[in-house]
């Protein structure tokens, strides 16, 4: 029986209790499944009417694995930590105080950098496969991928110390490189996805649907890594602040989207992955469960890191520290994590 270290609940009526030194998934006294505490990684609650007992949410806090809740679109709503891995408070200070100094714009502009690059090499990744197949798709990938990479010029260009000035200007280089990359990646999609191009919340269709539910299992992966390497995920500086708003991970996700969830779906298609959904358009289990398990094995696999290869949840969480480390003040420069092709 193979290891079990992602535990995903998606079915109504189920309930996830602790049974000695495992958790195990039970419905009307049938287990439907179970992992042992000392292999496992993260739970996944991915369903309404799903149950967790207090001893399951206990011996989760006391092992320091996550229990994270996503709706049927992907959207994070909750997440269990231990209390304690809330306790930091130099970090946090700092984090604070970067906001208004020069750090904040570094930071800003870092994980922008991050994103678009890591887009053009997706671009580049996506062709490196069609160049004797698809000469012509080829020649475009390469051609979009150079002009996503033209956007970082417009972050080098600016120049002002105070964020929220420096925002609009970071976002519209952001903004501009992503529309290019959402128009290139069309071009490697089956017809029968009917790509209407890049939608977020709300989007029915299957690419985009599957993409939106994959960045939600990133979600929560994000969120982790910032919390134990003690920053706040609520004060970030890409993403302006707003009440309820998880800033810093919506900035952190953007460097590792493409990698993490771009690549996996746009594989998937291009394997006339068949993507089940209801009469609203949101997923069915199957779909949401296979697209769980892709997402999370994806994100343990191995990427290349500083010369070597490590796991990707790894990286993730090496980049969280990193960031943290500058904003301290122990770095001199925020560096963001970007892909090979």
């Amino acid at each position: 029986m193979p290891i079990i270290e992602h535990l995903i609940a998606d079915t109504f009526g189920t309930h996830i209790g602790k049974y000695s030194e495992r958790l195990k998934i039970t419905q009307a006294n049938e287990t439907l499944a179970q992992a042992p505490l000392i292999h496992l990684k993260s739970v996944l609650v991915a369903s309404r009417g799903v149950s967790v007992s207090a001893d399951a949410l206990e011996a989760c806090a006391e092992r320091g694995i996550p229990v994270f809740f996503v709706n049927g679109q992907g959207t994070a709503y909750a997440t269990v930590y231990a209390s304690g891995l809330m306790g930091t408070v130099m970090t946090r200070r700092a984090q604070l105080l970067a906001y208004y100094d020069r750090r904040g714009v570094e930071a800003a502009m870092a994980m922008a950098a991050g994103k678009i690059a890591n887009q053009a090499a997706t671009l580049k990744y996506l062709a490196k496969t069609r160049k004797e197949s698809y000469p012509e798709i080829y020649q475009e990938l390469h051609l979009c991928a150079g002009e996503v990479l033209d956007c970082l010029a417009n972050l080098d260009q600016i120049g002002i110390s105070c964020l929220d000035d420096a925002r609009p200007a970071i976002m519209a280089a952001e903004g501009q490189a992503a529309k290019r990359y959402w128009a290139a990646v069309g071009a490697v999609f089956p017809e029968q996805y009917h790509w209407p191009g890049r939608v977020g919340r709300g989007a029915t269709d299957p690419l985009n649907s599957l993409l939106n539910y994959g960045y939600g299992i990133l979600y929560g992966v994000i969120e982790q890594a910032i919390i134990l390497a003690g920053l706040d995920p609520y004060a970030g500086f890409l993403h302006a602040d707003r009440s309820g708003k998880p800033s810093l991970v919506l900035d952190l996700i953007e460097e590792f989207r493409q990698v993490a969830v771009d690549r996996l779906v746009f594989g998937l298609a291009n394997r006339d992955f068949v993507v089940e959904q209801d009469e609203r358009g949101l997923l069915c289990t199957e779909t949401r469960r296979t697209l769980a398990e892709k997402t999370l094995a994806h994100v343990d696999a191995g990427v290349r890191y500083n010369g070597k290869r490590f796991p990707l949840r790894w990286v993730i969480q090496a980049q969280a520290r990193e960031l943290a480390a500058f904003l301290r003040g122990d770095r001199a420069a925020y560096t963001p994590f970007k892909a090979t092709w």
